[in-house]
């Protein structure tokens, strides 16, 4: 089931992470400036994040399981109308509807790796989170290869994909029904009978500063997933294909350290990761802005590899914070990090039509000092006995 619903989210954020990849093309075709390029990511992380939360409470609830493939329908959808979009009007819905599709993706299918982590949760969710970012990385590399030459109507191709993930989370939608939603419900009972020292506040206290990370995290990955083609064919001269490229081997950085933050947490633990992967990278974005073409690279993969590493523990410790409530946590962190995602993208995009690209990399390379706040996170290890399984 890890690996099905690890699959499945490599294809769905592969199918997202095409939209971004294609911003070169739908600016060319439709004289797009950089405020309508925002526009389109924040569409599509804005409608990726609103009802993420909603549909976490209501699946905590009352779970279901045939969610994952009606959701994957959307994201069908969303594409097919891209393909054939004849106005800006009519692309904002398409990536809404793509938007939407993930929405109802991520918190069910963090639910299920959850239930399959045979209690090594950090593991589970690196492993389902790296399919994720390898989707991501994937993206930008295939839309070089089949959109760039065959145009904006080769977008369609890349429905086959959320045909397969239909077939294949129906698949696990059985296996949720079965036996995932049964082991829920007693997971469920047994985590919110768990003593905890941590009182309303301090739990409080702890959500609001890993949303505060989560906002520096996606806030400045925006400024690289959304722009880092055009920073480089502005600052270096590149063409439209190697600077995609290059965005292939950042994404491609991200999904390592995504892998390697789960894992590492659960042995070390996760406040540790958090601040490394969060504060850690201060002093590379600092530097990025002002390096060569070489330096650039190694230091959006050392970002990438570092930054990444963050999110799987972010996800985890938040559960811990708040047991039993699974689908309402991974709904509300996945909705912020693509919400902030898309505002980030929106407001990146009007500082560069007002400034530049390259200014918009200075302002961002300072984010990161927002870590420093993972000093008021509790220890949750010595806090309260963990519970697997």
């Amino acid at each position: 089931m890890l690996a099905a619903i690890s699959f499945c989210h490599l294809l769905n954020d592969m199918m997202q992470s095409v939209i971004p990849a294609v911003y070169p093309i739908l600016k060319e075709t439709y004289r797009l400036n950089f405020r309508q390029i925002g526009l389109i990511t924040l569409t599509v992380q804005l409608t990726a994040s609103l009802l993420q939360p909603f549909v976490g409470i209501y699946t905590d609830h009352r779970p279901t399981p045939y969610s994952l493939p009606v959701g994957m329908g959307f994201t069908l959808a969303g594409l097919l109308f891209l393909s054939t979009a004849p106005s800006f009007g009519m692309i904002l819905l398409a990536v809404a509807l793509v938007g939407v599709g993930s929405s109802v993706f991520h918190p069910e299918s963090s639910r299920v790796a959850r239930l399959a982590s045979g209690g090594q949760h950090g593991l589970a969710q690196s492993l389902f989170q790296v399919g994720g970012n390898a989707g991501s990385s994937l993206g930008p590399l295939l839309a070089a290869l089949v959109v760039l030459p065959g145009g904006q109507r080769t977008i369609a191709w890349f429905s086959v994909a959320a045909l397969v993930a239909i077939v294949v989370l129906t698949r696990v939608g059985a296996w949720y029904k079965g036996h995932g939603a049964v082991r829920a419900k007693a997971a469920a009972a047994a985590l919110d009978s768990r003593p905890t020292q941590l009182s309303r506040r301090k739990v409080g206290v702890a959500l609001a500063v890993l949303m505060a990370l989560v906002f520096s995290k996606y806030f400045y990955l925006a400024s690289l997933t959304s722009y880092y083609t055009f920073f480089l064919m502005s600052r270096f001269h590149l063409p439209v294909r190697s600077a995609q490229i290059h965005l292939f081997i950042f994404l491609g950085a991200v999904a390592a350290g995504t892998f390697i933050g789960g894992p590492v947490g659960d042995r070390i633990g996760r406040k540790y990761v958090i601040w490394c992967s969060i504060l850690g990278i201060l002093p590379f974005t600092l530097a990025l802005p002002y390096a060569n073409l070489f330096w650039t690279t190694v230091l959006s993969v050392v970002i990438g590899l570092v930054l990444a590493s963050a999110f799987s523990a972010i996800i985890v410790f938040a559960h811990d914070l708040v047991p039993g409530r699974i689908g309402a946590i991974s709904g509300l962190f996945f909705g912020l990090a693509f919400g902030m995602a898309g505002i980030g993208a929106a407001v990146m995009g009007w500082l560069a039509d007002a400034t530049s690209i390259a200014f918009v990399y200075r302002v961002c390379s300072f984010l990161p000092a927002i870590g420093v706040l993972t000093v008021f996170l509790p220890n949750l290890e010595s806090g309260y006995k963990r519970v697997r399984g």
